[in-house]
């Protein structure tokens, strides 16, 4: 055999479906690696003869391998942040109070428009290394805090940028059907007519987006607007997402279906009429412990109705100076566990191969078997379950992207 790498002293969390047991696991595994893909996995004693002399060999000492993370949902690219409004909610000012004095969302969307590409890159891409240095390979990254065709391209722009220039995989969103600009707030029709006739075709003019996103809610966006918009994304080719039924039940979720959504976002106030829609379209739910966490939400997802009807849950960190100021997909793990009560391979399989099919790259990345590209991480930890259960030291030892190691940043 002629390959470009071997793995050995490895135990493997393969989150391949097709392997029996708890996280698709292979002890006493081996990898080998050719052009930048998985060319055997198995156990290690039914490992081909291989050129030992000519292939490098890497041992992982008994640590466990697993795919590379995804973070399925993060607003990654932004300037600002809400730390003065974080500080008045906790001495006792309401959102009216701070949205009057121009804080929250609309003092992020003021910074974003008033930042340049260098900016925002540098921003993004110290936020990226955060993720990297936890194991993360692939980040999807939304627009929406721009709120103007300029600014949201801006977004756009330099999220395709850090794709090329990290060796995190990034996946766009445009997102300009968000919130409602203070510019357009007794007009949110005019203001989808923008998204759809000026913002939508300038995205893809210049294929800076893989997918569109919608949030619809009683502070955001209605359903006629948003499947205004979705179906106008539709007939560009696009992939599909829907940000609903996260502080009410606007019935977002029965757009799934009818659209072909990868992934309906938040999803605390789904029902299972809407979980039902869901399961029967393939789509995926997206559960964000950390934006529950920091906005101190009460209502949980339903956990019980989206296993009864085998919905694939992904857990992303939501990153946004807003919301969920979190830049840590590893907490996310726990934070599903304690907050949601998932078990830890649920969680893992949210970072990872339910991840990878809410973005549609469950092709090649997600999890490891033969074909696959290569993107693993090595783990210093004694079972899979204890990237869930400790937060703090960061166990990952080393990250394959494509078939090579990389230098992770300091």
């Amino acid at each position: 055999m002629s390959w470009d790498q071997v793995w050995i002293d490895i135990n493997v969390a393969t989150m391949d479906a097709n392997i029996q047991g708890a996280y698709g696991e292979i002890y006493q595994a081996a990898i080998a690696i050719k052009d930048g893909k998985i060319a055997w996995i198995g156990p290690r004693s039914d490992l081909p003869e291989f050129d030992v002399l000519a292939t490098p060999v890497y041992r992982g000492k008994g640590g466990w391998i697993t795919p590379g993370l995804i973070d399925a949902q993060t607003h990654l690219v932004f300037a600002g942040n809400c730390a003065n409004e974080f500080e008045q909610h906790l001495q006792g000012a309401t959102d009216a109070e701070i949205a009057c004095a121009g804080g929250d969302i609309t003092s992020i969307v003021n910074a974003c428009r008033d930042a340049d590409d260098v900016e925002l890159f540098e921003l993004g891409r110290q936020r990226l290394n955060a993720l990297a240095r936890e194991g993360v390979t692939t980040v999807e990254i939304k627009s929406g805090y721009g709120l103007n065709t300029e600014t949201e391209l801006k977004l756009l722009r330099v999220a395709r940028e850090l794709g090329e220039h990290h060796h995190i995989d990034v996946c766009t969103t445009f997102m300009g059907a968000h919130v409602i600009p203070p510019e357009y707030k007794d007009n949110a029709d005019a203001y989808i007519d923008l998204v759809i006739n000026d913002m939508l075709p300038a995205v893809i003019a210049d294929n800076l987006a893989d997918a569109i996103d919608v949030f619809s809610d009683n502070i955001a966006f209605n359903l006629e607007q948003m499947d205004q918009v979705l179906t106008a994304t539709k007939r560009a080719g696009l992939q599909i997402k829907l940000h609903a039924e996260q502080l009410t039940n606007m019935d977002g979720s029965t757009l799934a279906p009818k659209l072909g959504a990868k992934s309906v976002d938040n999803t605390e106030c789904l029902d299972e009429a809407g979980v039902k829609a869901i399961s029967k379209s393939g789509t995926c739910a997206t559960l964000l412990p950390g934006t529950y966490y920091f906005l101190r939400e009460t209502q949980l997802p339903p956990i019980d109705l989206l296993r009864q009807y085998k919905v694939p849950m992904v857990i992303a960190s939501d990153f946004n100076p807003v919301s969920s100021p979190i830049c840590s997909t590893l907490l996310m793990l726990n934070m599903a566990c304690t907050l949601f009560r998932l078990t830890p391979e649920e969680a893992l399989q949210g970072v990872t191969i339910n991840a990878a099919k809410a973005l549609g790259i469950n092709n090649h990345v997600g999890h490891l078997a033969t074909g696959m590209q290569a993107d693993f991480c090595l783990w210093d930890i004694t079972t899979p379950a204890q990237l869930a259960y400790a937060y703090g030291v960061n166990p990952c030892q080393t990250v394959v992207k494509n078939g090579q190691v990389v230098a992770l940043p300091r």
